[in-house]
């Protein structure tokens, strides 16, 4: 294997150990498909929000919830919303 990509390798493999000091999640979108319909989720500045009428009144859904569990620690907790 060429050597350039083995460095490459390894400075991926450090960069993923170290992800709590180097990487951080701005922003990115999700489509889930639901057991009635597909829902778009998304994360903006640590906060996420979903297109589904739960979450209109609740700021949190099963889309949303399903959408953390997946990614797991990756991510830092969202600010807890204001119940509106």
């Amino acid at each position: 294997m060429n050597s350039s990509l083995i460095s490459k390798i390894e400075k991926a493999r450090k960069y993923a150990e170290e992800r709590d000091d180097r990487i951080r999640f701005e922003s990115f979108r999700v489509r889930i498909s639901g057991d009635n319909s597909e829902h778009v989720v998304e994360l903006t500045d640590g906060v996420f929000t979903c297109d589904c009428d739960f979450f209109e009144g609740w700021s949190s859904c099963s889309h949303v919830m399903a959408i953390e569990r997946v990614l797991g620690g990756t991510i830092p907790e969202p600010p807890v919303p204001e119940h509106r």
